[in-house]
């Protein structure tokens, strides 16, 4: 019996051991990814603090430096991430009420920027 795999167009055939290598795999190490929390109009700031102590088990400082972070500047990264763990979070987010996105990190963001609650992956809605 023979096995047949079909390649697409990121795989490379090796020759040597049969296998089939995907080349973006090789050349593109994993992205990091960010949980953006935004303002919202409805969340009582203690209860977002709150909620960084209880899911993420971050102290109460920290937990009200982001807290703070969301309300002045509009969004804060509050947990970084493989894209999986990030969407899980942006979930768990969600269920808490929280307006939470993904993003991919870059290496320049202090997260500050400007881009608003419906320019993401993740919104609730």
């Amino acid at each position: 019996m023979t096995l047949s795999v079909a390649l697409g167009p990121d795989t490379q055939e090796s020759t040597q051991t049969g296998t089939a290598v995907s080349t973006d795999a090789l050349t593109a190490p994993d992205v990091p990814w960010n949980l953006v929390i935004w303002n919202d109009p409805v969340n009582l700031m203690s209860y977002v603090s709150y909620v960084f102590q209880s899911y993420f088990g971050y102290p109460e400082t920290k937990a009200n430096k982001l807290m703070l972070e969301v309300h002045r500047k509009g969004r804060s990264i509050v947990a970084h991430g493989s894209k999986e763990q990030v969407e899980q979070h942006a979930v768990a987010m969600h269920g808490f009420g929280l307006w939470a996105t993904v993003e991919k990190a870059t290496g320049g963001d202090s997260g500050g920027g400007k881009r608003g609650p419906g320019k993401g992956k993740g919104k609730r809605g």
